[in-house]
Parts: structure tokens; sequence; C-alpha cells
């Protein structure tokens, strides 16, 4: 098992950035497909970007070309690097990782295992 521990959220106003991390403790991270998703109030989870254990990554069309997902196998972290933020960014952001290594699944019931969130706000 891997827990999860995200930070690095905050309050933001419109076009600046945010670097969100995500500790991960237990079995090694490096096995791991890791990822992000977020929810936003009354909507559904949505993914937001993975990294396979490769370093291939993914990312939904919404964030492309602003936000960046890396990770750091020997100091089990992940990050995700946020720039040029939105309104619509306005999140809980989620880190994630799943036992799944074919490909980088985009569907939230394929990730074994979740950080508690952790909140961003941008402000217009």
């Amino acid at each position: 098992q891997v827990q999860l521990v995200e930070s690095g959220g905050g309050l933001v106003q419109a076009g600046g950035s945010l670097r969100l991390s995500c500790a991960a403790s237990g079995r090694t991270f490096s096995v791991y497909t890791m990822g992000w998703f977020r929810q936003a109030p009354g909507k559904e989870r949505e993914f937001v970007s993975g990294i396979s254990r490769s370093h291939i990554t993914y990312y939904a069309d919404s964030v492309k070309g602003r936000f960046t997902v890396s990770r750091d196998n020997t100091k089990n972290t992940g990050y995700l690097q946020m720039v040029s933020l939105q309104p619509e960014d306005t999140a809980v952001y989620y880190c994630v990782a799943t036992d799944w290594t074919a490909g980088i699944p985009r569907s939230p019931s394929v990730y074994n295992y979740w950080g508690q969130g952790t909140q961003v706000t941008v402000s217009s």
C-alpha cells in the first residue's frame, strides 16, 4: 500500500501559478502510475494529468500547455506545476496512484490510492 499527502494548494489570482506536491509513503512509489484529479463544487471528479512509471505523461485538454506533471522517485514525491491559472481551475485537487501500468487511466475507479485533497482557489 501507499499513503499520499498533498500540499501546495492555496488562493491565487487569475494568471498566477501554484505547484502542488504529493508525498508518498509505504510501498515503493516508483512502481505506481500516479496522477491528479480535481473536483469543483457541484461537479464530478475530473482527470487532470497522469505520469507513468517511465515518466510518460498525459493531460486533460483543459490543462494542456498550462500544467506540468512530474515525479521524483528518489524523493517519493509527485508534482503538478500549474501556470496561467483561471477561475475555472478552482477545485479540490487530489493526488492518486494505481498499480495499473498499461497506459495512464483516466477513470477514477482505476486508482487504488487517493490523498486527502488540497484546495486551489483562483480569483478573477
